[in-house]
């Protein structure tokens, strides 16, 4: 009889252990789907969901706010994901927030995580649908290099290719890296290049001196870049001009008068043509130049006569005077 009061009193502490096994079970089951807390539904669309399931976190932010409820297919492009978030977090989650979904780190489950949007927004509403980004696949990022590995294997390729008939001396760079007689071409070439290029740095800064000397107001073209030079210049032009009319009616003037003496009954023809009048005349000339050298002198010694060198300094001095004004 104590035998199976003891087997009923086992009995029941293992059923009563049972059930408080089976009723925290299923709180933090529950706690964790948030199914005893106010939540609200929010939904976001994905063209892939890289192996999302029912009951994985949605984290905001890093932070576990919700659970996926719902993921439905409405297309074969578009994927409608439905999530419930705790009340409390609704606030912070503003319209422009991007969803994504990621793993939860390098082996974990899927996740969704809510990355919060830049500027300020109005909250989300319940039912409102978040803005996604959807990110780049390991497959696709396996496909990519395995293309990029094709392509550098065929680069490779034709590397080797190159490299070979450089060294085989095929081509103008085998030429140049096996040939050593063109090699010693190139390098006289460079070193006349290198000589052409001192002297024709020294011509250009010889050019610059003599563009630069131009400006100068002391040289010919300084001096003709002046406006007051150059309205000077036109002005002497016509007056040249203006004086070679004039020159020209003197030298009709001249050519009529010449005629005249030729052809006129008067003293100049008389002068003219009348050889012993000329020759007077030059006697007569001959003896006022003697007469002058002669009254040169006597005026030579009047200057040095103490009487009238007073009188002759004072004549320098008043020349002097005029020749400065």
């Amino acid at each position: 009889m104590e035998k199976s009061t003891n087997q009923k009193i086992q009995l029941g502490i293992f059923v009563i252990l049972g059930l408080a096994i089976f009723v925290a079970a299923i709180y933090f089951v529950g706690n964790k789907q948030n199914m005893f807390g106010k939540t609200t539904q929010l939904t976001a669309v994905f063209n892939n969901v890289n192996g999302l399931q029912l009951g994985n976190s949605v984290r905001y932010s890093g932070i576990n706010v919700g659970t996926v409820r719902e993921i439905s297919m409405i297309n074969d492009t578009v994927i409608r994901v439905t999530m419930i978030i705790e009340d409390k977090i609704i606030p912070h989650i503003k319209k422009n927030a991007i969803a994504t979904i990621t793993s939860d780190g390098l082996v974990g489950n899927m996740i969704i995580n809510i990355i919060p949007g830049k500027g300020n927004d109005l909250p989300v509403q319940p039912e409102d649908e978040i803005r996604t980004y959807s990110r780049i696949r390991t497959d696709d990022i396996l496909e990519t290099l395995n293309v990029t590995n094709e392509n550098a294997a065929l680069l490779t390729a034709d590397l080797l290719k190159i490299t070979k008939q450089i060294t085989q001396g095929k081509g103008t760079v085998g030429l140049l890296i096996n040939d050593t007689l063109l090699a010693k071409d190139l390098k006289e070439t460079m070193h006349y290049l290198k000589i052409s290029g001192k002297g024709t740095s020294e011509a250009v800064q010889n050019l610059n001196k003599l563009i630069a000397s131009l400006n100068d107001q002391n040289n010919v073209v300084g001096v003709l870049k002046d406006t007051a030079v150059a309205n000077s210049i036109k002005k002497i032009i016509v007056n040249l001009e203006q004086s070679s009319g004039e020159m020209e009616k003197v030298i009709t003037n001249l050519d009529a008068t010449i005629t005249n003496i030729k052809e006129g009954k008067g003293a100049l023809n008389y002068l003219s043509n009348d050889p012993k009048l000329v020759q007077q005349i030059d006697s007569t000339m001959l003896n006022l130049n003697q007469a002058s050298i002669k009254l040169n002198e006597d005026l030579e010694a009047m200057k040095h006569n103490f009487l009238l060198r007073g009188y002759f300094k004072k004549l320098e001095k008043e020349k002097a005077k005029a020749n400065k004004k």
